[in-house]
C-alpha cells in the first residue's frame, strides 16, 4: 500500500520541532488530491475516492477530512477530490479513475443552499467553505450533481452519499429554495446509500462488509444507513417494529401526512432504539435503519486523534477560507445537543446524546494549536454544537432508552439529566493551565437554561453558579453570545425556547458580575423574525422590550426553512407536527420584511414605515413606546426601500455559526 510516515502531534516524526515546521509539512502528510499525488505514494490503485463540496482542509472540524482519515486509520487508499469542475469534460472526476470500492459525496460542511442563499433566496457575501470565498467553486446540490456525473462515467461503481446536505434529504422533505416536497435524495440523485449523521462508524462497517466481497446492494443491515429497494426485497420483510410512513405520493396531496410523517422521522433521529422507518415512493421501498447508539468517549477520541495537519492542502497557500480561519484556533470538546430547538438540524444530523471527548484527548488537541506557527494564545472557541452541555446525559439509562423527547430541556428540563457543570469547568481549568494558553474564550452558544435549572441537588446547582461565574470572568471575549431568539413566549413554545424571562434572569446576573469585577462585556442576543407563529405584533412587542434592555439588535435573520426541522415543517404544511392544529407563518416578501423591520426601529430611515405599519395592524400604542424620548428623526432623503433591503446578520448563515460540521 506504499509507504506511510507517522504523525506525532501534527508533525511529521523525524522532522525537526520549531514552529515553522507547521509551513513545511510534505506535500504526502495530507490525503492525495491528485494522480500525482498518489503515485508519490507509490500507489497504483484507490480503495475510496471522496468527492467534497468544500475546500480540503485536514481538520476535525471538516467532514470529509474526518472520513478520509478514518478510511486512513482502516488501513483504506483513500484520496479526496474538493470542489471539482462540474462543467466541460469531467476531467476532475476522471483523473483519479474508478476505486476498488467506492465514490463517496461529501458535500459539505453545510447544506449548500444555506450556504449560498440567505433567507430572502439573496447571494450571501461569500461562501465561508471556498478559496478567497469565491461562489463559483460548487454547485447547487453537488449531493445530486456530483451523483449524476459519476454515474455516468462510472455506471457499475457504487455511490455514497453522506454529509449535512443528503442526511437531511433521507425521507420526503420540504425544499425552500425549490418551493416543492422533494423526495429522498437517492432517487433524484441515482446514488446507491447515504449515511446519515456523524459517519464514521457506518463507514467503517461498510467497508468492512465490502472488503468481504458484499455488493453495495447486499448490505442492508448496517445502522445509520438508507437505501432503496422492492417490497420483496425489505429483510425480514414489512415487520410490526417497523413504523410506515405516509407515502412520498400521499404527502404531495395531503400536507397534514407530510407533518404527521415528520414527527415520527424526528423522535426516530432521537431515541436510544429507535425503529425502522419505511417510506414507499415511486412504487419502491426507502429504508432508514435506525441511529448507531451514541458514540463512547474512546470512540470519539479516536475520530479526533487521527493525524490531522489541522491545516488547508497546500494548494490554497495565499487564499483565505473563511470557515478555517473561524475554527482553526477552537476545539470541539463534544458531540450532539439536546436542546431540541424546533428550527436546528443538530439533533436531525448528530442526535440529542452527547459524546463527551475525554479531558487528555481535548489537552492534547490544544497542545497542537499551541504548537501552531500562527498561535498567539488565544484559544477562540471551547465548544461545540452548545457550549455548555459537556459531558451531560440521562442519570438511569433505562429512562433514557424509552424516552422519545425531542428535547431534554423543554418543556421542562428533565428531572433525570445531569446538569451538572463540574466536569466542564475542570477543563477549562485544565486548558488554561497549559504553557502557552493565554485565555481561553466561549465562542459557542450558552444555554442559560442549564446555568439557571434548579435541579434540588446542591453540589449540581453549586457548580451550574460556579460556571456562569467562571465563564463571565475568564471566558468572555468581550461578548458573550446567547440565544433567545424570541421575546413571545407563544413564538418561543413553537420554537421550544426558554421564556424570554430566563434571559432577563440571565442578563441580571451578567451585568451584576460584569460591575463587581469592573469588566467591559456585552452580552450579544440572537433573535428571528418569521418563524412559524410569529405575527407582526410580536415583532413590535420584541422591538419595545429590547429598547427597554438598552440593546440595538446586531445578530438577527429571517427564519429559513432547511430541510427536516419541525419549524420547516410546520412552515410548509401550515400544522404543528404534534398537535396537527394550524399555526400561521409569514410567507410573503412583504409579510417577512414588515416583521424583520421591528428589528432596527432605532434605525432613522426605518420610523416611517414602522409607524405605518403599527397604525395598519392597530397597534398605534407601541409608537408611543418605542419613539418616545428618542432623538430618531425621518431622514429627508428617499432611500427607505433600498436601505430595507440591506440588512444586518445576514452573512454568517446560523448553521455554521453554530459548528453543525462532520
Amino acid at each position: 500500500m506504499g509507504e506511510r510516515k507517522q504523525l506525532v502531534n501534527g508533525r511529521i516524526s523525524g522532522q525537526g520541532d520549531t514552529r515553522r515546521d507547521a509551513d513545511r509539512l510534505p506535500l504526502k502528510a495530507w490525503l492525495p488530491t491528485t494522480k500525482k499525488e498518489v503515485e508519490q505514494r507509490g500507489w497504483d490503485e484507490l480503495d475510496v475516492i471522496l468527492f467534497s463540496g468544500d475546500a480540503y482542509v485536514d481538520h476535525p472540524s471538516f467532514g470529509a477530512a474526518v472520513i478520509g482519515r478514518t478510511l486512513e486509520a482502516q488501513g483504506l487508499r483513500v484520496a479526496i477530490v474538493p470542489q471539482p469542475d462540474w462543467h466541460g469534460d469531467y476531467r476532475d472526476f476522471k483523473k483519479l479513475g474508478r476505486p476498488r470500492m467506492f465514490f463517496g459525496i461529501a458535500p459539505g460542511c453545510m447544506d449548500s443552499m444555506v450556504n449560498k442563499y440567505t433567507a430572502n433566496r439573496r447571494l450571501r457575501s461569500e461562501d465561508a467553505y471556498s478559496p478567497d470565498g469565491r461562489h463559483d467553486c460548487r454547485p447547487e446540490y453537488p449531493t445530486i450533481v456530483y451523483s449524476k456525473i459519476l454515474r455516468q462515467l462510472f455506471p457499475d461503481v457504487p455511490i455514497i452519499l453522506g454529509g449535512i446536505e443528503a442526511s437531511l434529504r433521507r425521507l420526503t422533505h420540504y425544499d425552500y429554495w425549490k418551493d416543492e416536497l422533494k423526495k429522498c435524495v437517492l432517487l433524484d440523485s441515482g446514488a446507491d446509500m447515504i449515511i446519515y449523521g456523524m459517519g464514521e462508524k457506518p463507514v467503517t462497517a461498510l467497508c468492512d462488509e465490502m472488503a468481504k466481497g458484499k455488493h453495495v446492494n447486499e448490505i442492508h443491515d448496517i445502522p445509520q444507513t438508507v437505501y432503496v429497494c422492492r417490497e420483496n426485497d425489505i429483510p425480514g420483510g414489512i415487520t410490526d417494529g417497523d413504523i410506515i410512513l405516509h407515502s412520498h405520493e400521499e404527502c404531495l396531496r395531503d400536507k397534514k401526512a407530510q407533518a404527521e410523517n415528520f414527527r415520527h422521522i424526528e423522535e426516530e433521529s432521537n431515541m436510544l432504539h429507535a425503529h425502522r422507518l419505511l417510506q414507499e415512493t415511486d412504487g419502491r421501498w426507502v429504508v432508514v435503519n435506525p441511529p448507531y447508539p451514541p458514540m463512547t468517549t474512546e470512540e470519539v477520541d479516536r475520530c479526533y486523534d487521527l493525524p490531522y495537519t489541522r491545516m488547508p492542502h497546500p494548494k490554497y497557500r495565499g487564499k483565505r477560507i473563511p470557515a478555517y480561519d473561524m475554527i482553526k484556533h477552537s476545539v470541539n470538546i463534544h458531540r450532539g445537543c439536546f436542546g431540541g430547538c424546533a428550527f436546528c438540524t443538530i439533533s436531525a444530523h448528530q442526535g440529542k446524546f452527547i459524546a463527551s471527548r475525554s479531558k487528555q484527548s481535548i489537552l492534547n488537541e490544544v497542545k497542537k494549536i499551541i504548537a501552531m506557527p500562527d498561535f498567539k494564545g488565544y484559544i477562540s472557541d471551547l465548544g461545540g454544537p452548545s457550549a455548555n452541555m459537556y459531558g451531560m446525559s440521562g442519570k438511569d439509562k433505562s429512562i433514557c432508552a424509552r424516552c422519545k423527547r425531542p428535547s431534554c430541556i423543554n418543556p421542562k428540563v428533565c428531572p433525570n439529566l445531569n446538569t451538572d457543570h463540574s466536569k466542564l469547568l475542570e477543563i477549562y481549568r485544565a486548558v488554561d493551565a497549559l504553557p502557552g494558553i493565554k485565555k481561553s474564550f466561549i465562542g459557542s452558544g450558552v444555554r442559560y437554561d442549564l446555568l439557571l435549572h434548579k435541579s434540588g441537588d446542591e453540589k449540581c446547582d453549586k457548580a451550574a453558579r460556579e460556571y456562569t461565574r467562571e465563564l463571565i470572568r475568564n471566558h468572555v471575549s468581550g461578548r458573550l453570545k446567547v440565544a433567545p431568539e424570541h421575546t413571545s413566549d407563544n413564538v418561543l413554545k413553537l420554537m421550544r425556547k426558554p421564556p424570554f424571562k430566563q434571559f432577563e434572569e440571565f442578563k441580571k446576573i451578567f451585568d451584576e458580575i460584569n460591575t463587581r469585577d469592573n469588566l467591559r462585556q456585552q452580552i450579544i442576543p440572537y433573535f428571528i423574525s418569521s418563524h412559524p407563529g410569529c405575527r407582526e405584533e410580536d415583532m413590535a412587542e420584541l422591538a419595545v422590550i429590547t429598547k427597554g434592555l438598552d440593546f440595538h439588535l446586531e445578530q438577527v435573520q429571517d427564519f429559513t426553512p432547511t430541510p427536516m426541522t419541525v419549524s420547516t415543517e410546520t412552515w410548509y404544511t401550515g400544522f404543528d407536527p404534534y398537535t396537527l392544529q394550524p399555526v400561521y407563518s409569514a410567507k410573503t416578501q412583504r409579510e417577512k420584511l414588515a416583521q424583520r423591520q421591528f428589528f432596527f426601529w432605532y434605525k432613522p430611515e426605518e420610523r416611517r414605515n414602522i409607524e405605518r405599519e403599527l397604525n395598519r395592524i392597530g397597534r398605534p400604542d407601541l409608537i408611543r413606546e418605542l419613539y418616545s424620548g428618542t432623538n430618531i428623526h425621518h431622514k429627508t432623503n428617499d432611500k427607505n426601500d433600498h436601505n430595507r433591503t440591506k440588512r444586518h446578520g445576514q452573512d454568517k448563515p446560523r448553521e455554521m455559526r453554530r459548528r453543525n460540521r462532520g
